[in-house]
């Protein structure tokens, strides 16, 4: 199916399924690990258009997205990447929305214990969060520093390492505050290991079968929203690198050349800002959707375009990293 045609599509329509799949793989991965860990409890799964485990629910949404090539192939040329789309990302992201699951079955976020080290469930989302690439009272393990943005995130994070490095983290987290919530998760897991959970759910929120716009006005929401976010103070110099000139309309537009040459680029950029890859990776994805936006195009040499792309890549994630510029959006 072309893709004009697939956009008309509506996504109840899509008759995707997460049997086969390699998340459905990633998906028996987690359960043998949850099991291995002598966890009883494992969360159910349905299909909706992003990640998420609604508040109270023991289940959690899989993206439509990545269950089949043809859908993979459309997100990855409208927004520039993929969320999940590895198996390593996609275990990461499902021990992550399990740490939530877990959290609603069992109502460990009430505990005075859980409370203390990691803080009230209830405190309000915040719209954008800054985190200190620095800190060691925080696990790293999604990326922009996840953890540090609300309580339920820090212990979702922390349960998503536990779970995944079970002879690792106390070597890798030794000298760490963030040490002792992990040795906090261990000893609660321990306790909840044979328990019944308190809570089970079965329903689903917005699942996929009954989203009836079309991927077309998917898309046009999601790049929207992803667009309002996208910081401004980069135009200038993105315009000195590209070109907004109608005569180069004909010319490679700057997004997909970024995206062309991201992998490459990155290989070089990475050991400049060692453990903070994270950040150079949100910032490219800043520089693509302000390029798409600005309609710049790509005009000149690749070598000489990759090296200044790098230079600036290089500019704006120091900056970000050291001036503590750096407010992500939730």
């Amino acid at each position: 199916m072309h893709t004009p045609r697939l956009l008309e599509e509506r996504i109840c329509d899509l008759d995707l399924s997460l049997a086969g799949t390699f998340v459905d793989k990633c998906i028996r991965e987690l359960r043998e690990e949850l099991a291995r860990r002598e966890l009883a409890f494992c969360p159910y799964f349905w299909i909706s258009d992003e990640w998420f485990t609604p508040d109270g629910y023991t289940g959690l949404a899989v993206p439509f997205y990545l269950l089949h090539p043809r859908m993979i192939r459309l997100e990855r040329s409208r927004m520039g990447y993929v969320e999940g789309a590895t198996k390593e990302w996609c275990l990461r992201i499902l021990r992550h929305e399990t740490g939530h699951a877990i959290d609603h079955a069992y109502g460990l976020h009430r505990r005075r214990r859980w409370q203390q080290l990691f803080g009230l469930s209830s405190r309000k989302y915040p719209r954008y969060y800054q985190p200190n690439p620095y800190s060691r009272r925080h696990v790293q393990h999604l990326e922009y520093w996840y953890a540090q943005s609300h309580p339920d995130e820090d212990f979702a994070e922390t349960f998503a390492v536990w779970l995944a490095r079970p002879r690792a983290w106390r070597r890798l987290y030794h000298g760490w505050p963030a040490l002792h919530k992990l040795e906090y998760v261990d000893e609660l897991m321990t306790e909840i290991a044979c328990q019944r959970p308190e809570k089970r759910t079965r329903g689903k929120v917005d699942p996929a079968s009954k989203i009836f716009k079309t991927l077309r006005q998917y898309y046009a929401e999601k790049r929207h929203k992803a667009e309002k976010g996208w910081p401004r103070f980069y135009d200038r110099d993105l315009a000195r690198l590209f070109s907004a000139e109608s005569r180069y309309r004909d010319r490679e537009a700057a997004s997909a050349f970024i995206r062309r040459v991201r992998a490459e680029v990155l290989k070089v950029v990475t050991p400049w800002v060692g453990e903070h890859g994270y950040h150079l990776k949100h910032v490219l994805v800043e520089m693509i959707g302000r390029c798409r936006e600005l309609k710049l195009r790509a005009v000149g040499g690749d070598r000489k375009l990759k090296r200044d792309l790098g230079i600036l890549l290089a500019k704006y994630t120091t900056d970000a990293l050291y001036r503590r510029r750096g407010w992500i959006e939730m």
